[in-house]
């Protein structure tokens, strides 16, 4: 089929195929939006294949450079048809999905491409589709699955690696960014500069891998889902009771933990990235690379970097993303590292928070109560910990907080929500804040590494925080001190 064949296939289907009448809120930069918009096009069209569903998907949004070529072949140029006779693409669904898809930062700092998925990251969905398509692939054709990584990683972070290996490490990947709104998310605006790899393009990037190997791993006997379901499986899921701990499938908030023993050891990540850079360098002709005799240090300390700040550390939810308002005055500086970690249980709320929004709703409570009731000049903790896997942040890792009276300016304060006096919070959270969280303040130079771990009720005399059971537990965790 010709060009102009095939736009004007795409183009008639819309007199024949009138989806956009159906496609409330797909305006809306949200991971359920465009789930909407897949199942849609599945609905029309039963029995279509996922394969096909995303190498169409692929073709609206242009993503046939020379790597996806090598390892997935041309999206208009495959026997396989279908793609083209049974994709519902018309002309409202097609300019959604090439909007939704196609992966651009303005000169403005909004980053295009990416969606706010329910658990409250932000997602690249062009790595997130290669990762899948190559799964698929693997999966129906019988062929090894050897493109997802570096279709969703490591094409990425090699490049970003070289290009930026003079600058400090901390602005080597990244950055993150904050939504206009994320109830009615359309605009994402980067905090600074961008890499090659923002965090949106590794959250796909992790998340296309995680779910690529798992399609590419389906027994014989089982056949892939819908591209819908898997995408449903994965972030539209509902915690109950104690949250992660009960999970034993793959969800989005552990993309981290999960990646990690996916990619790992970290000698073979490197491997992975130095072969992905000679092929770049075979396919695009980038002489610059095979110039270049400091590539080998360069990846590994890029990934060093990657480790750190993907692996070690937790999923931090910024304040902008949990919806605070201004701090009321004039923050004052730490000095660090600090000694100590105090940790707290918020007593109220008294139940854990299993969403991004109940917890995000959490947040702005008791900001709401520390600044209205006490008088203080913003959410005292330093952070706080959901039981939906994820971080908050509240004065951070650089700002005295009101946690520990007398002790604020020696220690970090650290919460977990919930009533902890006769229950114990689950298992997933105490571990992000035993073993991520400090983890990542300790090799980041936040925390000083023989830190000391103290309940808050051992050194203020009038709290029995953070709750009896709570606090029997973290006597038994290493760093606590009587």
């Amino acid at each position: 089929m010709t060009l102009f064949g095939l736009s004007f296939f795409v183009l008639s289907l819309s007199y024949f195929f009138p989806v956009h009448s159906r496609l409330v809120g797909v305006h809306l930069r949200n991971m359920d939006s465009f789930i909407r918009a897949v199942q849609q096009v599945e609905d029309s069209n039963p029995g279509l294949c996922p394969l096909a569903l995303v190498r169409a998907l692929r073709r609206t949004a242009g993503h046939d450079d020379a790597m996806t070529i090598h390892f997935l072949g041309a999206s208009n140029n495959l026997s396989d048809t279908e793609v083209l006779e049974t994709a519902i693409l018309n002309a409202s669904s097609f300019s959604f999905f090439d909007k939704a898809i196609h992966h651009i930062v303005t000169d403005h700092g909004e980053e295009r491409g990416v969606v706010l998925t329910p658990d409250g990251t932000t997602v690249a969905l062009a790595p997130l589709l290669l990762g899948i398509e190559s799964g698929l692939k693997a999966k129906l054709e019988g062929t090894p699955a050897v493109g997802i990584f570096p279709l969703t990683l490591g094409r990425t972070l090699g490049l970003t690696f070289l290009s930026l290996q003079d600058f400090p490490p901390s602005y080597r990947l990244g950055p993150n960014g904050c939504w206009d709104n994320v109830e009615h998310p359309k605009v994402f605006k980067l905090s600074r500069p961008a890499t090659l790899a923002t965090d949106a393009v590794i959250n796909g990037g992790m998340d296309g891998a995680i779910l690529g190997t798992d399609l590419s791993n389906l027994p014989a006997h089982e056949q892939p889902q819908a591209l819908s379901e898997t995408l449903k499986g994965y972030y539209s899921f509902t915690l109950h009771g104690q949250g992660l701990d009960a999970v034993t499938n793959h969800v989005s908030p552990r993309r981290r933990e999960i990646s990690r023993s996916i990619l790992e050891p970290l000698d073979a990540l490197h491997s992975q990235v130095m072969e992905t850079l000679a092929l770049v360098w075979k396919l695009e002709k980038t002489e610059w690379i095979a110039l270049d005799t400091g590539i080998g240090k360069a990846v590994k300390d890029g990934l060093q970097t990657f480790v750190h700040k993907y692996w070690d550390c937790p999923q931090i939810i910024s304040r902008c993303q949990w919806g605070a308002k201004a701090s009321r005055g004039t923050p004052l500086p730490l000095s660090l590292p600090l000694q100590f970690l105090y940790v707290h249980h918020t007593d109220e709320p008294s139940s854990p928070c299993l969403s991004f929004p109940n917890c995000s709703r959490n947040m702005r409570s008791m900001q709401r109560f520390h600044q209205e009731d006490r008088g203080w000049g913003d959410i005292g903790y330093s952070f706080v910990v959901g039981s939906d896997g994820y971080v908050y942040e509240g004065r951070g890792w650089y700002q005295l907080g009101r946690h520990t009276r007398g002790h604020n300016d020696i220690g970090y304060g650290v919460s977990i929500v919930g009533n902890y006096t006769s229950t114990l919070p689950s298992r997933h959270a105490m571990d992000l804040l035993r073993h991520r969280l400090v983890q990542c303040g300790v090799d980041g130079g936040r925390l000083a590494a023989n830190f000391t771990i103290h309940g808050h009720r051992q050194v203020v005399n009038y709290t029995t925080c953070p709750g009896d059971a709570f606090f029997s537990e973290i006597r038994s965790w290493q760093h606590f001190k009587e």
